[in-house]
């Protein structure tokens, strides 16, 4: 479809006026247009779309399943952009977003509570933070800094290891047969919780320690690491995961490691940012600041002192 075929976002405001207000002349009223004009905007609409949007039953107007479908996706639209725009009006003169990705637990237990106190020793900088799990181009997708566990390698990006990673198994001490364990394969009496972005870790932790069984494979499995340590808190199960995700628990004694052993893993975690933004004032502020507290512990009173202005 071409652009001069592309529906108006006028068209798109009159067409979900209509559609939550079931009237015309009600969604003019909203829109500050004459019926005819929010008529003449959906009608046009329809005719791009070639799906009628609308039927008229008993004087009233019904959306039809066309419309119904349309309707989520252009509500999504004016969403994003009130949003956008809103985002844009909080800014100051001088200020800058930085866009950054992240894997999603690491995100939540490891980067965000590093953040605090960022925004005071950089105000200008307005952090942008998403979740990614899949590869992706950051040209393209205009990310400034993203977080990542591999090798250390990003197409057309400098990269920066943060950290190794120690795999321990982990659960709920209520779960713990009474006679203790006393063979990493007396975790196979317990449910073993897989993970969707590691399923081979389960048979690697087993293989590490010369042992095999044909449920490494087997359990529920969950899109993130977080998901598996509420399972295993719980008392789902047991499951792998990265010790510094799971040090909260550990601590508070929610969790518990059954079985000493550790797999080290061959890849790590890294920050990567195109090549040609090494010099860019809030690329490199922004990855000053994670190098200073990358192995600095995170206290509630580290958190209260960073806080301040």
């Amino acid at each position: 479809m071409s652009r001069r075929h592309l529906p108006t976002f006028t068209a798109m405001q009159c067409f979900e006026a209509s559609a939550r207000h079931l009237s015309f002349t009600r969604a003019a009223d909203e829109l500050n247009l004459t019926q005819s004009a929010v008529s003449k905007q959906v009608a046009q609409l329809e005719s791009i779309l070639e799906h009628p949007l609308f039927r008229r039953v008993r004087k009233r107007l019904q959306v039809t399943p066309e419309g119904s479908l349309y309707l989520t996706e252009v509500r999504k639209i004016l969403s994003q952009v009130e949003m956008s725009t809103r985002y844009m009006q909080s800014y100051g003169g001088q200020s800058e977003v930085l866009h950054v990705t992240t894997l999603p637990t690491f995100g939540s237990r490891w980067l965000v509570p590093r953040l605090n106190g960022f925004r005071f020793r950089h105000p200008n900088i307005y952090l942008n933070i998403s979740n990614r799990v899949e590869p992706f181009d950051l040209e393209e997708e205009r990310v400034d800094v993203a977080f990542f566990f591999g090798h250390g390698a990003w197409p057309k990006a400098e990269c920066i290891k943060l950290l190794d990673e120690e795999v321990v198994a982990v659960c709920s001490p209520h779960v713990l047969p009474a006679e203790g364990i006393h063979d990493p394969l007396d975790l196979t009496q317990l449910v073993l919780l897989q993970s969707a972005t590691r399923p081979e870790v389960w048979h690697d932790w087993f293989e590490a320690q010369g042992c095999y069984t044909p449920h490494s494979y087997h359990g529920p499995r969950f899109d993130t690491f977080y998901m598996a340590l509420q399972a295993a808190r719980a008392g789902c199960g047991v499951t792998l995961v990265p010790r510094f995700l799971a040090e909260e628990e550990l601590g508070a004694g929610q969790l518990v490691i059954p079985w000493e052993f550790s797999l080290i893993s061959h890849n790590a975690y890294y920050l990567a940012y195109p090549e040609h933004k090494g010099d860019v004032g809030k690329v490199k502020g922004f990855i000053d600041w994670i190098l200073e507290y990358r192995d600095k512990p995170i206290t509630l009173d580290q958190h209260t002192s960073q806080s301040m202005p």
